[in-house]
């Protein structure tokens, strides 16, 4: 089994602080969003309520106005009732402005200069705010002369009062306010916090409890997510998410697998050097028998397995599944190809032609050891195809062209008149273990050939034919014209 994505242990209930809940986070951002706009509306509506309350003020000078138009023939208040008309209006001076004259009403005798004057005909709706603002935050007693309109308008009235209650009730104005958007804030928190925490949070804590149970073990098809009926973003979510992981299942299994082949490849690959080594001393004892055909196959033999032993020094000490960077030399393809043909076992009974129609004279710039590979995979492909083929009229070849086209790029040819690939092999072409062309094989070599062209800059293609058989095309930069003497 796999070891856990990470090495903390995950806690199947484990949860962040409250105050660092997404949840939390997006209450506070609720009700920091509903105060921002009831201050909004507390700005104009506390400058609405202190012009309320001095034009209030001023209705209490038409009441002594209507005091001294009924007082007895029209005489002046006593001293005594401006002190309680005063009292009672809570106000240090009362008077009345008519048309060309000015009447004092009440007044108390000790009435210093005021600190404030205020003049509601003038007042602008910005100079209500500022001056609302100004009564909220001073801190000094002040008195305050309020002149403005009163009855029909034909009249105007001036009080001089103490600021003290005008400030006392625009505090508690804004205290009450204050409670009330406090109220409407939390109580818009929490209906926006149960709905994102209902509709939300909840199947976004359940898709990371799923994602933390299946890092705890990848390969337990039981952990794996199971959707739900969901048809909004987090329904899409819940399935791409169901997807992934069963993706990366398959995948984690299939390198487990393919961990566990490569370790029991290195084991047998270590012993098969031994044998080939001991089989290489063999074979050059051979070069000495005086036998025409053993001196015709010997170096056939030596060749292979010198590559044998390279190729498994080169599994040994790499250790990977990639090819070395290629080791560029000039190469006769023709040359190239009838030592491939060479290696192949092709008896004159299963009556397959191997073609080389190779120009003789075409060079190309590339690795003769990694192309080797690459082509010989391609043949033997082709030769295992027709293998099965017992019809003495059916024509089994196989042929490597080869031309250039132009003078920057040289196309390859393999191709052979065997049945051809399936389905399953042409949707998973140059896959390891995916993309075979018979039954059993792995895919490999095509995987390995692919590799290798890529390597050396070029493209490897199925090539697409009206007639019978494969046709692999390889298009390689780097085309040579042939040496001069």
């Amino acid at each position: 089994m796999t070891q856990p994505i990470h090495d903390a242990k995950p806690r199947e209930g484990s949860r962040p602080p409250f105050a660092k809940r997404l949840s939390s986070r997006l209450f506070a951002l609720t009700v920091l969003a509903v105060m921002g706009a009831e201050i909004l509306v507390f700005v104009p509506s506390v400058a609405r309520f202190r012009l309320d309350w001095l034009q209030s003020k001023l209705e209490t000078v038409s009441v002594a106005t209507l005091m001294s138009d009924f007082a007895e023939g029209g005489l002046l208040l006593s001293p005594e009732q401006e002190s309680e008309l005063l009292h009672a209006l809570d106000a240090r001076l009362i008077a009345i402005r008519r048309p060309g004259t000015t009447q004092l009403l009440a007044r108390v005798p000790d009435l210093a200069t005021v600190d404030e004057q205020v003049d509601l005909t003038q007042e602008t709706g910005v100079d209500s705010v500022l001056a609302a603002f100004d009564t909220l935050f001073s801190h000094r007693p002040r008195t305050i002369r309020l002149v403005g309109e009163i009855g029909d308008g034909t009249m105007t009235g001036e009080i001089v009062f103490d600021e003290a209650p005008l400030r006392r009730a625009m505090l508690l104005y804004s205290r009450n306010i204050l409670l009330l958007s406090l109220g409407i804030a939390s109580f818009t928190g929490l209906l926006v916090f149960g709905a994102i925490s209902l509709f939300l949070l909840r199947p976004v804590r359940a898709l990371t409890r799923a994602l933390v149970r299946f890092g705890a073990d990848p390969e337990d098809p039981s952990l794996i997510l199971r959707p739900s009926e969901r048809t909004d973003e987090l329904g899409i979510a819940e399935r791409e998410l169901a997807g992934m992981q069963h993706v990366l299942a398959d995948t984690l299994r299939q390198q487990r697998r393919l961990a566990d082949l490569g370790l029991a490849v290195s084991k047998i690959n270590h012993d098969l050097r031994n044998i080939l080594a001991s089989a290489q001393l063999i074979s050059d004892r051979l070069a000495d028998v005086p036998d025409a055909q053993v001196q015709r196959f010997t170096p056939v033999l030596i060749r292979s397995l010198d590559r044998a032993l390279h190729y498994t020094q080169s599994v040994l000490a790499y250790g990977q599944a990639a090819e070395s960077r290629p080791v560029r030399r000039r190469t006769l393809l023709h040359r190239l190809v009838e030592e491939i043909f060479e290696t192949q076992l092709v008896t004159p009974e299963q009556g397959i032609e191997l073609v080389n129609a190779v120009p003789p004279s075409l060079e190309a710039d590339l690795d003769p050891e990694q192309f080797f590979r690459a082509l010989s995979n391609l043949v033997r492909n082709a030769v295992q195809a027709m293998e099965g083929e017992t019809d003495d009229a059916v024509v089994r070849r196989v042929a490597v062209r080869a031309e250039a086209l132009g003078d920057t790029l040289l196309r390859l040819v393999v191709e052979d008149t065997g049945p051809g690939l399936g389905p399953a092999a042409r949707d998973h072409l140059f896959q390891a273990f995916r993309g075979s062309t018979r039954a059993g094989g792995t895919g490999l070599g095509l995987a390995i050939a692919a590799e290798i062209v890529k390597a050396h800059g070029g493209q490897i293609r199925l090539a697409a034919s009206s007639m019978p058989g494969t046709r692999f095309e390889i298009d390689l930069p780097g085309a040579l014209p042939p040496t001069t003497a």
